[in-house]
């Protein structure tokens, strides 16, 4: 993360004695990245985190992608996938490559283990629900609309509230790298000198929340934690809970941010994908398509001009709104436009949308740098007609236009 918290009991220095009520040594753990010249955080534990046993081998990760040699635009509905499994076990990806998988995840049960992701960050996306998110570095309660960035190695447990009568049940979006990169603001945002963010930045340190009390659980058992690593879920056993750090502290951690916390930056003209940048990770970044004000010049067309993604893929998730540049897009849809393919606003909506001055759009992107595949899960919600669906009259029909640049009416 870009900057330096602290929470619970520390030694005035590191690496030295810090001892518990009787005089027990606590374990010293410095969590780190590349090699520790990365950002890092050292933990205080009550018990030796090497103290694990039962490794034992559960499923495979490895997503299966198809049609990799097929380059069309997509839709996914993704609302219609059954409740599957807890909020890990229940993840189901539907798009990915070498450097990142997204997966929409209904979970139908409680996760009764904690999970380690090493093989990357993890960015959830709380479409519906609420809860608390438990890691070593101490919770975090979410609610709707939550991003929450949990780092490579983190070991946590996500929990969700009960569903009252009349509220959606519990989904997420998940983003995770699978090139072992790290998931942060971007840079252009980020102070190079002091690490803050900037004044032009559409969020700044205020907007995230950070792991709170309670911090430790000091219990002896069996506790199952599940570790993710070598395209597999592996099991180990502590006798001790997992989470029993006392103290810690660094830029390493995992924390939350609402979207609805996002700052759209807006224009007199269309402003371009970029502007609603929020995260970036290696060969990929999400994007936070907000609630705003349209364009104000007297001439604006309020939707995206058409584009070509020449160097990226395009996948976006449809939390909720009227996203005025598309026709029969569903709250869960899932979009994908390949690169080399121009795509754009729909038959009839850029008329439609002249006189419109707000937008209640509410989107999350992910542009990718490298071909983006679908899994046969994708496939099974994908809506085959969506690729003619710009077939239409919005401009004059061929030959209408004369050399001299009029035409026939």
């Amino acid at each position: 993360m870009a900057y330096y918290r602290t929470l619970g009991q520390l030694p005035s220095k590191r690496h030295i004695q810090f001892r518990g009520p009787g005089g027990r040594l606590y374990a010293e753990e410095v969590f780190g990245t590349e090699g520790f010249v990365g950002p890092t955080s050292t933990m205080y534990h009550i018990h030796a985190p090497t103290q694990v046993m039962g490794w034992e081998a559960l499923y495979s990760t490895k997503p299966e992608y198809v049609e990799m040699d097929t380059m069309r635009m997509r839709h996914v509905k993704s609302m219609p996938l059954p409740p599957k499994g807890d909020p890990v076990t229940g993840r189901v990806v539907l798009f990915g490559n070498a450097d990142c998988e997204m997966s929409v995840c209904v979970p139908e049960e409680a996760m009764d283990y904690h999970f380690n992701n090493a093989m990357g960050d993890e960015c959830i996306f709380v479409h519906f629900g609420r809860g608390t998110l438990y890691t070593q570095f101490g919770t975090i309660p979410f609610r709707e609309r939550d991003y929450l960035i949990i780092p490579k190695g983190t070991i946590y447990r996500l929990v969700f509230d009960e569903t009252l009568e009349g509220e959606e049940r519990p989904r997420i979006m998940v983003i995770e790298t699978a090139n072992g990169s790290h998931i942060g603001p971007p840079p252009r945002y980020v102070s190079k000198q002091t690490s803050q963010f900037l004044e032009h930045a559409p969020y700044c340190e205020r907007d995230l929340r950070g792991p709170e009390f309670p911090l430790t659980f000091d219990e002896s058992g069996e506790f199952e934690v599940r570790i993710k690593a070598r395209d597999c879920v592996h099991k180990y056993i502590y006798d001790h809970h997992p989470l029993d750090v006392v103290g810690w502290d660094g830029c390493y951690y995992p924390y939350a941010f609402n979207i609805d916390d996002f700052s759209p930056i807006v224009g007199k003209h269309h402003m371009p994908p970029p502007t609603h940048q929020t995260f970036e990770a290696q060969n990929f970044v999400i994007c936070s398509f907000c609630p705003r004000p349209l364009d104000f010049h007297e001439e604006a067309i309020k939707v995206p001009y058409n584009h070509s993604n020449l160097d990226s893929d395009e996948v976006l998730y449809y939390v909720a709104g009227n996203y005025k540049a598309r026709k029969g897009i569903e709250v869960g849809s899932l979009t994908a436009h390949p690169q080399g393919i121009p795509h754009g606003p729909h038959p009839g909506t850029v008329e439609k949308s002249l006189d419109a001055s707000h937008t209640s759009e509410l989107a999350v992107m992910c542009d990718t740098f490298r071909p983006l595949f679908p899994t046969k899960a994708a496939l099974d919600f994908d809506d085959p007609e969506y690729p003619s669906s710009w077939q239409g009259a919005s401009t004059p029909a061929p030959g209408t236009h004369r050399p001299d640049g009029s035409f026939d009416a």
